[in-house]
């Protein structure tokens, strides 16, 4: 039990010296509706040392999930982008996470958005997108998110219906290098 517990701890250092050493100043930049995505955001955050922001709508979003679903179809079909109520500096991020929930199949259209409104600011910078999920369509989301910033690098994402400090360690660790 000792040395799983010695093991975990090193491991877990290891990771933040990682992406402390390799990425100056990472940036964990994330959207949540009911906490989950927040959840993963903030263990990322927390595992690599890394700033974190939250994305917020000017206008909030309804609190029931049916209502919320309608207003987040719509803006989907209708290219609907609403107004963030403060953002971040991207500049003197070397790497940027970033995360959100699956809705209808993709990207919200509020991150979208945003990211189109900071998309030279992401030039030239590492972008991992991560996503939390109820159903599926998490590949076809994590995909959006890098299909918005093109001229990024990027590394693998990482989508989850429950995401746990481990599961989210074991995918730290795989994409470091």
């Amino acid at each position: 039990m000792k040395k799983i517990i010695i093991y975990s701890i090193l491991s877990f250092l290891f990771t933040q010296a990682i992406f402390a050493e390799e990425n100056q100043k990472s940036l964990v930049v994330y959207f949540s509706h009911t906490g989950t995505t927040q959840k993963m955001a903030n263990y990322i955050a927390e595992m690599t040392k890394a700033d974190i922001f939250r994305l917020e709508s000017a206008e909030p979003y309804p609190a029931q999930y049916k209502s919320c679903t309608v207003v987040a179809k719509e803006e989907r079909d209708n290219k609907i982008y609403r107004k963030i109520k403060s953002s971040v500096n991207l500049d003197g991020y070397e790497t940027i996470f970033i995360g959100v929930p699956v809705w209808w199949h993709t990207c919200p259209m509020i991150v979208q958005g945003w990211i189109l409104q900071n998309q030279k600011s992401f030039e030239g910078k590492t972008v991992i997108p991560f996503c939390t999920y109820a159903s599926t369509f998490r590949d076809e989301t994590l995909s959006k998110i890098t299909e918005l910033t093109p001229k990024s690098i990027h590394k693998k994402g990482l989508g989850l219906t429950n995401p746990t400090k481990q599961d989210v360690k074991i995918w730290l660790d795989s994409i470091k290098k």
